[in-house]
Protein backbone atom coordinates (compact mmCIF):
# COMPACT_ATOMS: atom_id res chain seq x y z
CA UNK A 1 0.00 0.00 0.00
CA UNK A 2 1.52 3.19 -1.08
CA UNK A 3 1.31 6.23 1.06
CA UNK A 4 1.09 9.79 -0.09
CA UNK A 5 3.12 12.29 1.82
CA UNK A 6 1.77 15.81 1.75
CA UNK A 7 4.64 18.19 2.20
CA UNK A 8 3.66 21.66 3.26
CA UNK A 9 5.39 24.15 1.03
CA UNK A 10 7.51 26.73 2.77
CA UNK A 11 6.00 30.22 2.65
CA UNK A 12 7.64 32.75 0.33
CA UNK A 13 10.57 34.74 1.79
CA UNK A 14 8.48 37.92 1.98
CA UNK A 15 5.82 36.16 4.06
CA UNK A 16 8.45 34.71 6.42
CA UNK A 17 10.00 38.15 6.77
CA UNK A 18 6.65 39.73 7.62
CA UNK A 19 5.84 37.03 10.18
CA UNK A 20 9.23 37.53 11.80
CA UNK A 21 8.69 41.30 11.88
CA UNK A 22 5.27 40.87 13.51
CA UNK A 23 6.68 38.52 16.16
CA UNK A 24 9.63 40.81 16.94
CA UNK A 25 7.34 43.76 17.62
CA UNK A 26 5.07 41.67 19.85
CA UNK A 27 8.01 40.09 21.73
CA UNK A 28 9.47 43.54 22.39
CA UNK A 29 6.11 44.85 23.66
CA UNK A 30 5.39 41.74 25.77
CA UNK A 31 8.82 41.78 27.44
CA UNK A 32 8.56 45.45 28.39
CA UNK A 33 4.95 45.14 29.57
CA UNK A 34 5.97 42.21 31.77
CA UNK A 35 8.86 44.23 33.24
CA UNK A 36 6.55 47.18 33.88
CA UNK A 37 3.99 44.93 35.58
CA UNK A 38 6.71 43.43 37.82
CA UNK A 39 8.24 46.72 38.91
CA UNK A 40 5.25 49.07 38.94
CA UNK A 41 2.44 46.78 40.12
CA UNK A 42 3.79 43.65 41.79
CA UNK A 43 6.75 44.97 43.81
CA UNK A 44 4.74 47.83 45.42
CA UNK A 45 2.10 45.30 46.51
CA UNK A 46 4.67 43.28 48.48
CA UNK A 47 6.23 46.36 50.10
CA UNK A 48 9.14 46.83 47.66
CA UNK A 49 7.92 50.02 46.00
CA UNK A 50 11.18 51.74 46.94
CA UNK A 51 13.13 49.32 44.71
CA UNK A 52 10.89 50.19 41.75
CA UNK A 53 11.25 53.92 42.42
CA UNK A 54 15.08 53.79 42.62
CA UNK A 55 15.43 51.93 39.32
CA UNK A 56 12.63 53.66 37.37
CA UNK A 57 14.76 56.27 35.61
CA UNK A 58 17.35 53.75 34.39
CA UNK A 59 14.66 51.32 33.25
CA UNK A 60 12.89 54.03 31.24
CA UNK A 61 16.14 55.01 29.56
CA UNK A 62 16.93 51.39 28.68
CA UNK A 63 13.45 50.89 27.24
CA UNK A 64 13.77 54.03 25.10
CA UNK A 65 17.22 53.03 23.82
CA UNK A 66 16.01 49.53 22.93
CA UNK A 67 12.97 50.92 21.13
CA UNK A 68 15.18 53.41 19.29
CA UNK A 69 17.42 50.57 18.05
CA UNK A 70 14.42 48.43 17.06
CA UNK A 71 12.80 51.30 15.13
CA UNK A 72 15.99 52.12 13.21
CA UNK A 73 16.50 48.44 12.33
CA UNK A 74 12.90 47.73 11.26
CA UNK A 75 12.00 51.08 9.72
CA UNK A 76 8.42 51.18 8.47
CA UNK A 77 5.96 52.62 10.94
CA UNK A 78 8.19 51.96 13.94
CA UNK A 79 10.10 55.19 13.32
CA UNK A 80 6.79 57.08 13.14
CA UNK A 81 5.71 55.48 16.43
CA UNK A 82 8.96 56.63 18.07
CA UNK A 83 8.49 60.16 16.77
CA UNK A 84 4.98 60.32 18.20
CA UNK A 85 6.18 58.97 21.54
CA UNK A 86 8.89 61.64 21.68
CA UNK A 87 6.25 64.37 21.49
CA UNK A 88 4.07 62.97 24.29
CA UNK A 89 5.59 65.11 27.04
CA UNK A 90 2.19 65.11 28.77
CA UNK A 91 1.99 61.42 29.58
CA UNK A 92 5.49 59.97 29.15
CA UNK A 93 8.46 60.52 31.47
CA UNK A 94 11.33 62.69 30.17
CA UNK A 95 13.69 59.70 30.16
CA UNK A 96 11.70 58.28 27.23
CA UNK A 97 10.88 61.45 25.31
CA UNK A 98 14.45 62.76 25.45
CA UNK A 99 15.94 59.49 24.18
CA UNK A 100 13.52 59.33 21.25
CA UNK A 101 13.52 62.99 20.24
CA UNK A 102 16.48 62.47 17.90
CA UNK A 103 14.86 59.57 16.03
CA UNK A 104 14.94 60.60 12.39
CA UNK A 105 12.82 59.25 9.56
CA UNK A 106 15.87 58.31 7.51
CA UNK A 107 16.91 54.83 6.47
CA UNK A 108 19.34 53.46 3.89
CA UNK A 109 18.00 54.17 0.37
CA UNK A 110 16.55 51.51 -1.89
CA UNK A 111 18.75 50.75 -4.91
CA UNK A 112 17.56 52.71 -7.95
CA UNK A 113 16.61 49.66 -10.08
CA UNK A 114 13.93 48.75 -7.53
CA UNK A 115 12.61 52.34 -7.50
CA UNK A 116 12.67 52.53 -11.30
CA UNK A 117 10.77 49.24 -11.62
CA UNK A 118 7.98 50.39 -9.30
CA UNK A 119 7.77 53.82 -10.99
CA UNK A 120 7.64 52.15 -14.41
CA UNK A 121 4.71 49.94 -13.38
CA UNK A 122 2.83 52.94 -12.00
CA UNK A 123 3.51 55.31 -14.92
CA UNK A 124 3.16 52.74 -17.70
CA UNK A 125 6.70 53.14 -19.00
CA UNK A 126 10.26 53.17 -17.59
CA UNK A 127 11.27 56.48 -15.98
CA UNK A 128 14.00 57.11 -18.57
CA UNK A 129 11.27 57.19 -21.24
CA UNK A 130 8.77 59.24 -19.25
CA UNK A 131 11.25 61.89 -18.06
CA UNK A 132 14.05 63.68 -19.88
CA UNK A 133 16.37 62.58 -17.05
CA UNK A 134 16.24 61.10 -13.55
CA UNK A 135 19.03 61.37 -10.98
CA UNK A 136 19.67 57.88 -9.63
CA UNK A 137 21.00 59.22 -6.31
CA UNK A 138 18.10 60.12 -3.97
CA UNK A 139 17.92 63.54 -2.38
CA UNK A 140 15.97 62.03 0.56
CA UNK A 141 15.32 58.50 1.76
CA UNK A 142 12.70 57.84 4.43
CA UNK A 143 11.01 54.78 5.87
CA UNK A 144 8.00 55.05 3.55
CA UNK A 145 9.52 56.38 0.33
CA UNK A 146 12.37 58.26 -1.30
CA UNK A 147 12.78 61.22 -3.64
CA UNK A 148 14.89 61.78 -6.78
CA UNK A 149 15.47 64.87 -8.86
CA UNK A 150 14.27 64.66 -12.46
CA UNK A 151 13.51 66.77 -15.53
CA UNK A 152 10.26 66.65 -17.40
CA UNK A 153 10.13 65.63 -21.04
CA UNK A 154 9.85 68.55 -23.52
CA UNK A 155 6.14 67.73 -24.07
CA UNK A 156 5.31 67.70 -20.34
CA UNK A 157 7.44 70.79 -19.77
CA UNK A 158 5.51 72.64 -22.45
CA UNK A 159 2.16 71.62 -20.94
CA UNK A 160 3.04 72.45 -17.32
CA UNK A 161 5.52 75.29 -17.68
CA UNK A 162 7.87 73.36 -15.37
CA UNK A 163 11.26 71.80 -16.00
CA UNK A 164 12.97 70.63 -12.79
CA UNK A 165 10.82 68.32 -10.68
CA UNK A 166 11.11 65.92 -7.74
CA UNK A 167 10.02 62.33 -8.31
CA UNK A 168 8.78 60.77 -5.06
CA UNK A 169 8.39 56.98 -5.11
CA UNK A 170 7.20 54.59 -2.40
CA UNK A 171 9.60 52.00 -1.08
CA UNK A 172 8.79 48.68 -2.76
CA UNK A 173 6.63 46.50 -0.52
CA UNK A 174 5.95 49.28 2.01
CA UNK A 175 2.17 48.67 1.86
CA UNK A 176 2.56 45.14 3.25
CA UNK A 177 5.02 46.35 5.91
CA UNK A 178 2.54 49.03 7.06
CA UNK A 179 -0.20 46.38 7.30
CA UNK A 180 2.06 44.15 9.44
CA UNK A 181 3.06 47.01 11.73
CA UNK A 182 -0.54 48.13 12.21
CA UNK A 183 -1.63 44.57 13.00
CA UNK A 184 1.08 44.36 15.68
CA UNK A 185 0.15 47.76 17.11
CA UNK A 186 -3.53 46.78 17.29
CA UNK A 187 -2.55 43.64 19.19
CA UNK A 188 -0.47 45.65 21.68
CA UNK A 189 -3.31 48.17 22.07
CA UNK A 190 -5.62 45.27 22.96
CA UNK A 191 -3.22 44.17 25.69
CA UNK A 192 -2.95 47.72 27.06
CA UNK A 193 -6.73 48.17 27.10
CA UNK A 194 -6.93 45.43 29.78
CA UNK A 195 -4.51 47.26 32.08
CA UNK A 196 -6.52 49.64 34.24
CA UNK A 197 -3.54 51.92 34.84
CA UNK A 198 -3.48 52.60 31.08
CA UNK A 199 -7.15 52.29 30.14
CA UNK A 200 -8.29 54.94 32.63
CA UNK A 201 -5.87 57.39 31.02
CA UNK A 202 -6.41 56.77 27.31
CA UNK A 203 -8.34 54.69 24.80
CA UNK A 204 -5.38 52.87 23.26
CA UNK A 205 -7.44 51.17 20.56
CA UNK A 206 -8.80 54.54 19.41
CA UNK A 207 -5.29 56.04 19.41
CA UNK A 208 -3.94 53.21 17.26
CA UNK A 209 -6.85 53.56 14.82
CA UNK A 210 -6.16 57.29 14.50
CA UNK A 211 -2.48 56.52 13.93
CA UNK A 212 -3.49 53.89 11.35
CA UNK A 213 -5.62 56.38 9.46
CA UNK A 214 -2.77 58.89 9.39
CA UNK A 215 -0.28 56.26 8.20
CA UNK A 216 -2.48 54.88 5.43
CA UNK A 217 -3.12 58.39 4.13
CA UNK A 218 0.61 59.09 4.15
CA UNK A 219 1.33 56.25 1.70
CA UNK A 220 -1.41 57.40 -0.69
CA UNK A 221 0.34 59.96 -2.91
CA UNK A 222 -2.90 61.00 -4.62
CA UNK A 223 -4.12 62.05 -1.18
CA UNK A 224 -0.89 63.99 -0.64
CA UNK A 225 -1.28 65.76 -4.00
CA UNK A 226 -4.81 66.88 -3.07
CA UNK A 227 -3.48 68.10 0.28
CA UNK A 228 -0.78 70.14 -1.44
CA UNK A 229 -3.31 71.93 -3.62
CA UNK A 230 -5.65 72.58 -0.70
CA UNK A 231 -2.77 73.99 1.36
CA UNK A 232 -1.78 76.22 -1.56
CA UNK A 233 -5.37 77.48 -1.87
CA UNK A 234 -5.43 78.36 1.87
CA UNK A 235 -2.40 80.62 1.37
CA UNK A 236 -3.21 81.92 -2.10
CA UNK A 237 -2.11 85.53 -2.25
CA UNK A 238 -0.01 85.23 0.93
CA UNK A 239 3.49 86.45 0.07
CA UNK A 240 4.97 84.59 3.03
CA UNK A 241 4.19 81.06 1.77
CA UNK A 242 5.05 79.03 -1.33
CA UNK A 243 3.90 75.50 -2.29
CA UNK A 244 5.23 73.28 -5.13
CA UNK A 245 2.94 72.58 -8.07
CA UNK A 246 1.70 69.03 -8.67
CA UNK A 247 2.38 67.40 -12.04
CA UNK A 248 -0.84 65.38 -12.16
CA UNK A 249 0.02 63.67 -15.46
CA UNK A 250 2.96 61.94 -13.72
CA UNK A 251 1.29 61.20 -10.39
CA UNK A 252 -0.32 57.99 -9.12
CA UNK A 253 -1.06 56.45 -5.72
CA UNK A 254 2.58 55.31 -5.41
CA UNK A 255 4.40 57.96 -7.47
CA UNK A 256 4.23 61.72 -6.93
CA UNK A 257 5.81 64.32 -9.22
CA UNK A 258 6.17 67.85 -7.87
CA UNK A 259 7.86 71.08 -8.86
CA UNK A 260 11.43 71.17 -7.54
CA UNK A 261 11.40 73.97 -4.96
CA UNK A 262 14.58 72.99 -3.10
CA UNK A 263 16.10 76.02 -1.40
CA UNK A 264 17.74 76.80 1.97
CA UNK A 265 16.76 74.41 4.76
CA UNK A 266 14.98 76.50 7.39
CA UNK A 267 17.42 75.61 10.19
CA UNK A 268 20.60 76.07 8.07
CA UNK A 269 21.57 79.23 9.91
CA UNK A 270 24.92 79.59 8.11
CA UNK A 271 23.32 79.40 4.64
CA UNK A 272 20.59 81.85 5.67
CA UNK A 273 23.14 84.43 6.78
CA UNK A 274 25.17 83.89 3.61
CA UNK A 275 22.02 84.74 1.63
CA UNK A 276 21.52 87.92 3.67
CA UNK A 277 18.59 86.51 5.66
CA UNK A 278 18.43 87.01 9.43
CA UNK A 279 17.43 83.66 11.05
CA UNK A 280 15.92 85.54 13.99
CA UNK A 281 13.50 87.24 11.57
CA UNK A 282 12.40 83.90 10.13
CA UNK A 283 11.30 82.38 13.47
CA UNK A 284 8.28 84.64 14.25
CA UNK A 285 7.04 84.43 10.65
CA UNK A 286 7.18 80.64 10.72
CA UNK A 287 5.36 80.59 14.09
CA UNK A 288 2.65 82.94 12.78
CA UNK A 289 2.10 80.78 9.69
CA UNK A 290 1.70 77.68 11.84
CA UNK A 291 -0.72 79.59 14.11
CA UNK A 292 -2.76 80.56 11.05
CA UNK A 293 -3.04 76.92 10.02
CA UNK A 294 -4.07 75.67 13.45
CA UNK A 295 -6.29 78.46 14.73
CA UNK A 296 -7.71 80.05 11.57
CA UNK A 297 -7.64 77.70 8.57
CA UNK A 298 -8.23 74.49 10.51
CA UNK A 299 -6.04 72.56 8.01
CA UNK A 300 -2.42 72.24 9.04
CA UNK A 301 0.92 70.67 8.15
CA UNK A 302 1.45 68.05 10.86
CA UNK A 303 5.09 67.27 10.01
CA UNK A 304 6.84 70.68 9.88
CA UNK A 305 10.32 69.35 10.67
CA UNK A 306 13.30 71.25 9.21
CA UNK A 307 13.57 68.96 6.18
CA UNK A 308 10.06 69.91 5.06
CA UNK A 309 10.45 73.70 5.08
CA UNK A 310 12.74 75.80 2.89
CA UNK A 311 13.52 79.50 2.98
CA UNK A 312 13.35 80.71 -0.63
CA UNK A 313 14.86 84.14 -1.44
CA UNK A 314 12.34 86.25 -3.36
CA UNK A 315 13.29 88.11 -6.56
CA UNK A 316 14.30 91.72 -6.00
CA UNK A 317 11.57 94.30 -6.34
CA UNK A 318 8.67 91.98 -5.51
CA UNK A 319 7.80 93.86 -2.33
CA UNK A 320 6.97 92.37 1.07
CA UNK A 321 9.46 89.98 2.64
CA UNK A 322 12.71 89.34 0.72
CA UNK A 323 12.08 85.59 1.14
CA UNK A 324 9.30 83.02 1.41
CA UNK A 325 8.74 79.89 3.44
CA UNK A 326 8.23 76.94 1.09
CA UNK A 327 6.46 73.90 2.52
CA UNK A 328 6.82 70.40 1.07
CA UNK A 329 5.65 66.85 1.97
CA UNK A 330 1.91 67.06 2.58
CA UNK A 331 1.41 63.39 3.42
CA UNK A 332 0.75 64.06 7.11
CA UNK A 333 -1.87 66.78 7.41
CA UNK A 334 -4.37 67.46 10.16
CA UNK A 335 -7.81 68.97 10.25
CA UNK A 336 -9.30 70.82 13.21
CA UNK A 337 -13.06 70.81 13.70
CA UNK A 338 -14.81 74.13 14.27
CA UNK A 339 -15.50 73.32 17.94
CA UNK A 340 -11.91 72.24 18.59
CA UNK A 341 -10.61 75.33 16.79
CA UNK A 342 -12.77 77.54 19.01
CA UNK A 343 -11.32 75.83 22.09
CA UNK A 344 -7.78 76.21 20.74
CA UNK A 345 -8.36 79.92 20.23
CA UNK A 346 -9.47 80.29 23.85
CA UNK A 347 -6.39 78.29 24.88
CA UNK A 348 -4.10 80.59 22.89
CA UNK A 349 -5.67 83.74 24.34
CA UNK A 350 -5.39 82.35 27.89
CA UNK A 351 -1.74 81.41 27.31
CA UNK A 352 -0.97 84.90 26.01
CA UNK A 353 -2.65 86.40 29.09
CA UNK A 354 -0.72 84.03 31.42
CA UNK A 355 -4.12 82.95 32.76
CA UNK A 356 -3.61 79.51 34.32
CA UNK A 357 -7.26 79.05 35.26
CA UNK A 358 -8.43 80.20 31.83
CA UNK A 359 -5.96 77.84 30.19
CA UNK A 360 -7.35 74.84 32.07
CA UNK A 361 -10.91 75.93 31.20
CA UNK A 362 -9.89 76.07 27.53
CA UNK A 363 -8.32 72.61 27.78
CA UNK A 364 -11.66 71.41 29.12
CA UNK A 365 -13.48 73.06 26.20
CA UNK A 366 -11.19 71.32 23.71
CA UNK A 367 -12.12 68.01 25.34
CA UNK A 368 -8.66 66.88 26.42
CA UNK A 369 -9.58 66.34 30.07
CA UNK A 370 -12.17 63.74 30.95
CA UNK A 371 -15.21 65.02 32.89
CA UNK A 372 -14.04 63.22 36.03
CA UNK A 373 -10.73 65.12 36.13
CA UNK A 374 -10.00 67.21 39.23
CA UNK A 375 -8.34 70.20 37.58
CA UNK A 376 -7.58 72.28 40.69
CA UNK A 377 -4.02 70.94 40.89
CA UNK A 378 -3.48 71.60 37.18
CA UNK A 379 -4.74 75.19 37.56
CA UNK A 380 -2.27 75.75 40.39
CA UNK A 381 0.59 74.21 38.42
CA UNK A 382 -0.16 76.29 35.30
CA UNK A 383 -0.38 79.48 37.37
CA UNK A 384 3.03 78.71 38.90
CA UNK A 385 4.44 77.89 35.47
CA UNK A 386 3.37 81.23 34.02
CA UNK A 387 4.48 83.14 37.10
CA UNK A 388 8.00 81.69 37.00
CA UNK A 389 8.82 80.89 33.37
CA UNK A 390 6.06 82.52 31.30
CA UNK A 391 8.00 85.46 29.88
CA UNK A 392 11.31 83.72 29.22
CA UNK A 393 12.90 82.89 25.91
CA UNK A 394 15.00 79.80 25.24
CA UNK A 395 18.30 81.50 26.13
CA UNK A 396 16.88 82.81 29.42
CA UNK A 397 15.52 79.39 30.32
CA UNK A 398 19.01 77.91 29.90
CA UNK A 399 20.26 80.23 32.65
CA UNK A 400 17.72 78.99 35.19
CA UNK A 401 19.14 76.77 37.92
CA UNK A 402 18.65 73.16 36.70
CA UNK A 403 17.57 72.14 40.21
CA UNK A 404 14.63 74.55 39.98
CA UNK A 405 13.62 73.01 36.66
CA UNK A 406 13.94 69.53 38.13
CA UNK A 407 11.84 70.31 41.20
CA UNK A 408 9.15 71.98 39.13
CA UNK A 409 9.17 69.17 36.54
CA UNK A 410 8.67 66.56 39.25
CA UNK A 411 5.73 68.38 40.80
CA UNK A 412 4.17 69.46 37.50
CA UNK A 413 4.75 66.09 35.82
CA UNK A 414 3.11 64.21 38.68
CA UNK A 415 0.05 66.48 38.45
CA UNK A 416 -0.29 66.07 34.69
CA UNK A 417 0.24 62.31 34.69
CA UNK A 418 -2.33 61.86 37.48
CA UNK A 419 -5.13 63.38 35.39
CA UNK A 420 -7.39 61.29 33.12
CA UNK A 421 -6.71 62.58 29.62
CA UNK A 422 -8.49 61.77 26.42
CA UNK A 423 -7.29 62.86 23.00
CA UNK A 424 -9.88 64.35 20.65
CA UNK A 425 -9.65 63.52 16.95
CA UNK A 426 -6.41 64.69 15.31
CA UNK A 427 -4.96 65.88 18.62
CA UNK A 428 -1.87 63.71 18.19
CA UNK A 429 -1.10 65.73 15.08
CA UNK A 430 -1.74 69.07 16.81
CA UNK A 431 0.71 68.14 19.57
CA UNK A 432 3.29 67.03 16.99
CA UNK A 433 2.90 70.20 14.90
CA UNK A 434 3.31 72.55 17.88
CA UNK A 435 6.25 70.58 19.28
CA UNK A 436 8.11 70.75 15.96
CA UNK A 437 7.24 74.42 15.53
CA UNK A 438 8.77 75.26 18.91
CA UNK A 439 11.91 73.28 18.09
CA UNK A 440 12.43 74.96 14.70
CA UNK A 441 11.94 78.45 16.16
CA UNK A 442 14.45 77.79 18.96
CA UNK A 443 16.97 76.48 16.41
CA UNK A 444 16.63 79.69 14.41
CA UNK A 445 17.01 81.96 17.42
CA UNK A 446 17.96 80.69 20.86
CA UNK A 447 16.58 83.92 22.34
CA UNK A 448 13.25 83.35 20.61
CA UNK A 449 10.35 83.85 23.00
CA UNK A 450 7.20 82.11 21.84
CA UNK A 451 5.11 84.59 23.83
CA UNK A 452 6.31 87.40 21.57
CA UNK A 453 4.59 85.63 18.68
CA UNK A 454 1.61 84.43 20.68
CA UNK A 455 0.61 87.78 22.21
CA UNK A 456 -0.01 89.86 19.05
CA UNK A 457 -1.64 86.88 17.35
CA UNK A 458 -3.89 86.27 20.36
CA UNK A 459 -4.73 90.00 20.49
CA UNK A 460 -5.83 89.87 16.83
CA UNK A 461 -7.90 86.77 17.53
CA UNK A 462 -9.52 88.52 20.48
CA UNK A 463 -10.39 91.54 18.30
CA UNK A 464 -11.89 89.19 15.71
CA UNK A 465 -13.82 87.35 18.40
CA UNK A 466 -15.29 90.56 19.83
CA UNK A 467 -17.69 90.97 16.94
CA UNK A 468 -18.84 87.38 17.32
CA UNK A 469 -19.19 87.81 21.08
CA UNK A 470 -21.28 90.98 20.71
CA UNK A 471 -23.55 89.18 18.25
CA UNK A 472 -23.86 86.21 20.63
CA UNK A 473 -24.68 88.46 23.61
CA UNK A 474 -27.23 90.44 21.60
CA UNK A 475 -28.83 87.24 20.28
CA UNK A 476 -29.05 85.79 23.79
CA UNK A 477 -30.53 89.04 25.13
CA UNK A 478 -33.18 89.09 22.38
CA UNK A 479 -33.99 85.42 22.98
CA UNK A 480 -34.31 86.00 26.72
CA UNK A 481 -36.51 89.04 26.17
CA UNK A 482 -38.70 87.01 23.81
CA UNK A 483 -39.07 84.27 26.38
CA UNK A 484 -39.98 86.84 29.03
CA UNK A 485 -42.60 88.47 26.78
CA UNK A 486 -44.14 85.12 25.81
CA UNK A 487 -44.18 83.81 29.38
CA UNK A 488 -47.47 85.55 30.53
CA UNK A 489 -49.38 84.23 27.49
CA UNK A 490 -48.11 80.72 28.08
CA UNK A 491 -49.04 80.87 31.75
CA UNK A 492 -52.55 82.16 30.87
CA UNK A 493 -53.02 79.30 28.44
CA UNK A 494 -51.81 76.81 31.03
CA UNK A 495 -54.23 78.19 33.63
CA UNK A 496 -57.05 78.04 31.09
CA UNK A 497 -56.40 74.38 30.33
CA UNK A 498 -56.26 73.57 34.02
CA UNK A 499 -59.59 75.33 34.64
CA UNK A 500 -61.25 73.12 32.08
CA UNK A 501 -59.94 69.89 33.63
CA UNK A 502 -60.25 67.97 36.84
CA UNK A 503 -58.03 70.38 38.78
CA UNK A 504 -60.55 73.22 38.69
CA UNK A 505 -60.63 73.39 42.50
CA UNK A 506 -56.97 74.45 42.61
CA UNK A 507 -57.28 77.33 40.14
CA UNK A 508 -57.01 80.21 42.69
CA UNK A 509 -53.73 78.83 43.98
CA UNK A 510 -52.45 78.29 40.45
CA UNK A 511 -53.37 81.85 39.53
CA UNK A 512 -51.34 83.22 42.42
CA UNK A 513 -48.40 80.99 41.43
CA UNK A 514 -48.77 82.04 37.81
CA UNK A 515 -48.73 85.70 38.82
CA UNK A 516 -45.54 85.22 40.82
CA UNK A 517 -43.93 83.30 37.95
CA UNK A 518 -44.95 86.03 35.53
CA UNK A 519 -43.35 88.74 37.68
CA UNK A 520 -40.21 86.64 38.16
CA UNK A 521 -40.01 85.98 34.43
CA UNK A 522 -40.22 89.67 33.63
CA UNK A 523 -37.51 90.52 36.18
CA UNK A 524 -35.23 87.74 34.86
CA UNK A 525 -35.75 88.91 31.30
CA UNK A 526 -34.91 92.49 32.25
CA UNK A 527 -31.83 91.37 34.17
CA UNK A 528 -30.56 89.29 31.23
CA UNK A 529 -31.05 92.20 28.81
CA UNK A 530 -29.22 94.49 31.28
CA UNK A 531 -26.22 92.15 31.55
CA UNK A 532 -26.13 91.58 27.79
CA UNK A 533 -26.12 95.31 26.98
CA UNK A 534 -23.58 96.09 29.69
CA UNK A 535 -21.11 93.37 28.56
CA UNK A 536 -21.57 94.25 24.89
CA UNK A 537 -20.94 97.91 25.66
CA UNK A 538 -17.79 97.17 27.64
CA UNK A 539 -16.37 95.09 24.78
CA UNK A 540 -17.31 97.46 21.97
CA UNK A 541 -16.11 100.50 23.97
CA UNK A 542 -12.47 99.48 23.47
CA UNK A 543 -12.80 100.02 19.69
CA UNK A 544 -15.82 102.37 19.44
CA UNK A 545 -16.08 104.65 22.48
CA UNK A 546 -19.32 106.40 21.49
CA UNK A 547 -21.31 103.29 20.58
CA UNK A 548 -19.98 101.43 23.64
CA UNK A 549 -21.13 104.26 25.95
CA UNK A 550 -24.61 104.23 24.32
CA UNK A 551 -24.97 100.50 24.95
CA UNK A 552 -23.83 100.81 28.57
CA UNK A 553 -26.18 103.76 29.21
CA UNK A 554 -29.12 101.95 27.62
CA UNK A 555 -28.51 98.98 29.92
CA UNK A 556 -29.77 101.06 32.85
CA UNK A 557 -33.38 100.92 31.57
CA UNK A 558 -33.91 97.13 31.94
CA UNK A 559 -31.98 97.30 35.23
CA UNK A 560 -34.40 99.89 36.65
CA UNK A 561 -37.35 97.79 35.48
CA UNK A 562 -35.95 94.66 37.19
CA UNK A 563 -35.39 96.54 40.47
CA UNK A 564 -38.72 98.43 40.34
CA UNK A 565 -40.74 95.33 39.47
CA UNK A 566 -39.11 93.48 42.33
CA UNK A 567 -39.99 96.16 44.89
CA UNK A 568 -43.52 96.84 43.70
CA UNK A 569 -44.34 93.17 43.12
CA UNK A 570 -45.34 93.95 39.53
Amino acid sequence: MSSIVHARADPPPAVREHRGRYRRILRFAAANLAATWWFELFLPRIGLGGVAARTRSRRMQRFARRFHDLAVELGGLMIKVGQFLSSRLDVLPPEITKELEGLQDEVPPVAFPGIAALAGRELGAPPDRVFASVDESPIAAASLGQAHRARLSPLDAGDTGLDAVVLKVQRPGIGAIVDVDLAALRKVAGWLSHIRLVSRRADMRALVEEFAQISLQEIDYLHEAVNAERFAADFAGDDRVAVPEVVWERTTRRVLTLEDVTAIKITDVRALRAAGIDPAAVAPVFAAIMFDQLFTNGFFHADPHPGNIFVTPAPAGTGGLPWKLTFIDFGMMGEVTASTRSGLRKLLIAAAARDGKGLVAAINDVGVLMPSADSIGLERAMTQLFARFGGMGFAELREVDPREFRDFAVEFGDVVRSLPFQLPENFLLIIRAMSLTSGVCSALDERFNLWDSVEPYAAQLLRNERGNLVQDVARQAVDAAGVALRLPGRLDALAGRLEEGSLQVAVPRLERQAARLERAGRRIGSAVVFVGLLVAGAIVRADDLAFGNVLMATSSLPLLHALWAGRRGL
